[in-house]
Protein backbone atom coordinates (compact mmCIF):
# COMPACT_ATOMS: atom_id res chain seq x y z
CA UNK A 1 0.00 0.00 0.00
CA UNK A 2 1.22 3.37 -0.46
CA UNK A 3 0.23 7.03 -1.49
CA UNK A 4 -0.55 8.13 -5.09
CA UNK A 5 1.57 11.18 -6.34
CA UNK A 6 -1.50 13.15 -5.89
CA UNK A 7 -1.55 12.08 -1.82
CA UNK A 8 1.99 12.77 -1.53
CA UNK A 9 1.13 15.93 -2.29
CA UNK A 10 -1.92 16.30 -0.44
CA UNK A 11 0.07 15.39 2.81
CA UNK A 12 2.85 17.80 1.97
CA UNK A 13 0.31 20.76 2.37
CA UNK A 14 -1.76 19.55 4.86
CA UNK A 15 1.36 19.53 7.37
CA UNK A 16 2.45 22.94 5.99
CA UNK A 17 -0.89 24.25 7.07
CA UNK A 18 -0.72 22.40 10.32
CA UNK A 19 2.38 23.97 10.87
CA UNK A 20 0.95 27.09 10.12
CA UNK A 21 -2.14 26.44 12.50
CA UNK A 22 0.41 25.79 15.00
CA UNK A 23 3.02 28.93 14.70
CA UNK A 24 -1.05 30.83 14.48
CA UNK A 25 -1.81 29.27 18.07
CA UNK A 26 1.63 29.98 19.73
CA UNK A 27 1.25 33.95 17.84
CA UNK A 28 -1.96 34.36 19.68
CA UNK A 29 -0.59 33.51 22.84
CA UNK A 30 -2.26 29.71 22.80
CA UNK A 31 1.19 27.79 23.12
CA UNK A 32 4.41 30.27 24.00
CA UNK A 33 5.55 28.85 26.72
CA UNK A 34 5.52 24.90 25.38
CA UNK A 35 7.61 24.05 22.14
CA UNK A 36 5.19 21.66 20.30
CA UNK A 37 4.54 20.95 16.48
CA UNK A 38 6.40 20.63 13.64
CA UNK A 39 9.91 21.95 13.52
CA UNK A 40 11.95 21.63 9.85
CA UNK A 41 15.67 22.24 9.95
CA UNK A 42 17.78 22.71 7.24
CA UNK A 43 21.61 22.30 7.72
CA UNK A 44 24.95 21.46 5.65
CA UNK A 45 25.61 17.95 4.83
CA UNK A 46 28.81 17.66 7.21
CA UNK A 47 28.17 20.38 9.82
CA UNK A 48 24.68 18.80 10.09
CA UNK A 49 25.62 15.43 10.29
CA UNK A 50 28.54 15.67 13.09
CA UNK A 51 27.26 19.16 14.97
CA UNK A 52 23.33 19.58 14.44
CA UNK A 53 21.81 16.50 13.94
CA UNK A 54 23.23 15.61 17.89
CA UNK A 55 21.39 18.52 18.75
CA UNK A 56 18.30 17.72 17.20
CA UNK A 57 18.27 14.86 19.36
CA UNK A 58 18.93 16.24 22.63
CA UNK A 59 16.51 18.93 22.00
CA UNK A 60 13.40 16.20 20.87
CA UNK A 61 14.34 14.70 24.04
CA UNK A 62 13.80 17.97 26.18
CA UNK A 63 10.61 18.84 25.02
CA UNK A 64 9.15 15.49 23.53
CA UNK A 65 5.75 17.20 21.55
CA UNK A 66 8.18 18.86 18.91
CA UNK A 67 7.70 16.73 15.91
CA UNK A 68 11.67 17.54 13.99
CA UNK A 69 12.29 16.86 10.55
CA UNK A 70 16.13 17.76 9.75
CA UNK A 71 17.01 18.18 5.39
CA UNK A 72 20.90 18.00 4.72
CA UNK A 73 22.03 20.00 2.02
CA UNK A 74 25.24 20.79 0.02
CA UNK A 75 23.69 24.65 -0.23
CA UNK A 76 21.51 26.14 1.98
CA UNK A 77 17.98 26.56 0.83
CA UNK A 78 16.68 29.64 -1.35
CA UNK A 79 15.19 32.36 1.64
CA UNK A 80 11.52 32.42 0.15
CA UNK A 81 11.22 28.64 0.36
CA UNK A 82 8.76 28.17 3.14
CA UNK A 83 9.79 24.29 3.23
CA UNK A 84 11.86 24.85 6.03
CA UNK A 85 11.44 27.15 9.50
CA UNK A 86 15.18 27.26 10.51
CA UNK A 87 18.13 26.87 8.68
CA UNK A 88 21.66 26.50 10.35
CA UNK A 89 23.79 28.09 8.37
CA UNK A 90 27.60 29.71 7.61
CA UNK A 91 27.76 33.31 7.01
CA UNK A 92 24.59 35.81 7.29
CA UNK A 93 22.59 36.33 4.19
CA UNK A 94 21.77 39.34 3.04
CA UNK A 95 18.15 39.22 3.09
CA UNK A 96 15.87 41.16 5.58
CA UNK A 97 13.04 38.89 4.87
CA UNK A 98 14.67 36.54 7.43
CA UNK A 99 15.98 36.89 11.22
CA UNK A 100 19.56 35.43 11.08
CA UNK A 101 21.09 35.06 14.83
CA UNK A 102 24.92 34.83 15.42
CA UNK A 103 24.94 31.33 17.06
CA UNK A 104 28.96 30.50 16.96
CA UNK A 105 32.10 32.32 16.05
CA UNK A 106 34.06 30.52 13.06
CA UNK A 107 36.68 31.44 10.30
CA UNK A 108 38.23 29.58 7.65
CA UNK A 109 41.60 28.44 7.64
CA UNK A 110 44.49 26.79 5.13
CA UNK A 111 45.97 23.74 6.35
CA UNK A 112 47.57 20.74 4.32
CA UNK A 113 48.85 17.08 5.95
CA UNK A 114 52.95 17.27 7.33
CA UNK A 115 53.61 15.08 4.61
CA UNK A 116 52.43 17.03 1.89
CA UNK A 117 54.29 19.90 2.54
CA UNK A 118 57.16 18.25 3.56
CA UNK A 119 57.71 16.87 -0.36
CA UNK A 120 56.52 20.37 -1.64
CA UNK A 121 57.65 22.70 0.89
CA UNK A 122 55.40 25.36 2.89
CA UNK A 123 53.88 28.23 1.33
CA UNK A 124 55.17 31.92 2.93
CA UNK A 125 52.81 34.12 0.81
CA UNK A 126 49.77 34.19 -1.28
CA UNK A 127 50.98 33.59 -4.74
CA UNK A 128 52.93 30.84 -3.49
CA UNK A 129 49.45 28.78 -3.63
CA UNK A 130 49.72 29.07 -7.13
CA UNK A 131 52.90 26.48 -7.25
CA UNK A 132 51.28 24.01 -5.27
CA UNK A 133 47.95 21.50 -5.61
CA UNK A 134 44.76 22.79 -3.70
CA UNK A 135 41.85 21.10 -3.04
CA UNK A 136 38.88 22.83 -4.50
CA UNK A 137 35.06 22.86 -2.99
CA UNK A 138 32.39 23.72 -4.82
CA UNK A 139 29.64 25.34 -2.65
CA UNK A 140 27.06 27.43 -2.26
CA UNK A 141 27.88 31.21 -4.44
CA UNK A 142 31.23 31.66 -3.59
CA UNK A 143 33.24 32.15 -6.83
CA UNK A 144 35.10 28.76 -7.05
CA UNK A 145 38.94 28.31 -7.86
CA UNK A 146 39.62 32.30 -5.94
CA UNK A 147 41.25 32.43 -2.66
CA UNK A 148 41.07 35.89 -0.99
CA UNK A 149 43.81 36.12 2.04
CA UNK A 150 43.96 39.61 4.27
CA UNK A 151 47.41 40.73 6.15
CA UNK A 152 46.67 43.97 8.84
CA UNK A 153 43.92 44.80 10.48
CA UNK A 154 42.07 48.08 10.18
CA UNK A 155 43.37 50.84 8.06
CA UNK A 156 46.51 48.82 7.15
CA UNK A 157 44.72 45.71 6.06
CA UNK A 158 45.56 44.53 2.39
CA UNK A 159 43.46 41.43 0.87
CA UNK A 160 45.37 39.38 -2.40
CA UNK A 161 43.13 36.97 -4.28
CA UNK A 162 44.55 34.25 -5.61
CA UNK A 163 43.85 31.87 -8.62
CA UNK A 164 44.04 28.06 -7.26
CA UNK A 165 44.88 24.67 -9.04
CA UNK A 166 44.85 21.16 -8.60
CA UNK A 167 43.61 17.94 -9.61
CA UNK A 168 40.79 17.22 -6.84
CA UNK A 169 37.61 19.07 -6.48
CA UNK A 170 34.06 17.88 -4.75
CA UNK A 171 31.30 19.62 -3.83
CA UNK A 172 31.02 17.28 -0.26
CA UNK A 173 33.67 19.17 2.46
CA UNK A 174 34.26 15.80 4.37
CA UNK A 175 35.81 14.51 1.23
CA UNK A 176 38.09 17.00 0.95
CA UNK A 177 39.17 16.78 4.41
CA UNK A 178 40.34 13.55 3.63
CA UNK A 179 41.89 13.83 1.09
CA UNK A 180 43.72 16.84 2.50
CA UNK A 181 44.83 14.69 5.43
CA UNK A 182 45.81 11.71 2.53
CA UNK A 183 48.03 14.34 1.60
CA UNK A 184 47.14 15.50 -1.28
CA UNK A 185 47.28 19.05 -0.92
CA UNK A 186 46.45 22.34 0.28
CA UNK A 187 43.11 22.82 1.88
CA UNK A 188 40.76 26.12 2.85
CA UNK A 189 37.90 24.80 5.07
CA UNK A 190 36.15 25.92 8.49
CA UNK A 191 37.68 25.67 11.71
CA UNK A 192 34.68 23.44 13.19
CA UNK A 193 35.47 21.00 10.74
CA UNK A 194 39.17 20.54 10.92
CA UNK A 195 40.11 21.74 14.95
CA UNK A 196 40.52 18.17 16.08
CA UNK A 197 43.09 17.32 12.86
CA UNK A 198 45.19 20.76 13.48
CA UNK A 199 45.30 19.62 17.50
CA UNK A 200 46.44 16.03 16.93
CA UNK A 201 49.08 17.31 14.43
CA UNK A 202 47.54 15.24 11.62
CA UNK A 203 47.11 18.64 9.53
CA UNK A 204 49.37 21.84 9.84
CA UNK A 205 47.95 25.63 9.30
CA UNK A 206 48.97 27.19 6.15
CA UNK A 207 50.13 30.96 6.03
CA UNK A 208 48.56 31.31 9.68
CA UNK A 209 49.67 35.00 9.71
CA UNK A 210 46.86 35.69 6.43
CA UNK A 211 42.95 36.09 7.36
CA UNK A 212 40.43 34.00 5.44
CA UNK A 213 36.74 34.93 5.46
CA UNK A 214 34.70 34.59 7.98
CA UNK A 215 32.10 31.55 8.14
CA UNK A 216 30.24 32.21 11.19
CA UNK A 217 27.31 30.04 11.84
CA UNK A 218 24.30 31.80 11.60
CA UNK A 219 20.47 30.26 12.62
CA UNK A 220 18.19 32.03 9.82
CA UNK A 221 13.93 31.77 10.21
CA UNK A 222 11.65 33.32 8.59
CA UNK A 223 10.16 36.51 10.37
CA UNK A 224 6.64 35.13 10.58
CA UNK A 225 8.14 32.35 12.94
CA UNK A 226 10.25 34.77 15.46
CA UNK A 227 7.27 34.28 17.93
CA UNK A 228 6.88 30.74 17.26
CA UNK A 229 7.74 28.73 20.55
CA UNK A 230 9.34 25.49 18.82
CA UNK A 231 11.78 27.73 16.67
CA UNK A 232 12.53 30.18 19.52
CA UNK A 233 13.26 27.30 22.09
CA UNK A 234 15.51 25.40 19.09
CA UNK A 235 17.61 28.25 18.34
CA UNK A 236 17.94 29.05 22.14
CA UNK A 237 19.22 25.49 22.50
CA UNK A 238 21.51 25.96 19.80
CA UNK A 239 23.02 28.76 20.95
CA UNK A 240 23.46 27.56 24.33
CA UNK A 241 25.13 24.39 23.52
CA UNK A 242 27.83 26.03 21.04
CA UNK A 243 28.31 28.55 23.83
CA UNK A 244 29.42 25.91 26.21
CA UNK A 245 31.94 24.84 23.48
CA UNK A 246 35.11 25.88 23.52
CA UNK A 247 35.27 28.37 20.66
CA UNK A 248 37.53 26.74 17.60
CA UNK A 249 41.52 28.30 18.06
CA UNK A 250 40.91 28.34 22.11
CA UNK A 251 41.34 25.41 24.49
Amino acid sequence: MGLTPEGELFLEHARRILGDIDAMEELLGAARSMPKGLLRINATLGFGRSHVAPLVSRFVQKHPQVEAQLQLSVNPPPLTDDAWDVCIRFGAPPDTRVIARRVAPNRRLLCAAPAYLARRGTPRVPRDLMQHNCIGIRQGEEAYGVWRLSHGRGRQASTESVRIRGNLTTNDGEIAVKWALDGHGILMRAQWDIERYLKSGRLTPVLPQYFTPDADIYAVYPQRHQLAARVRAFVDFVAEAFGQQPAPGKS
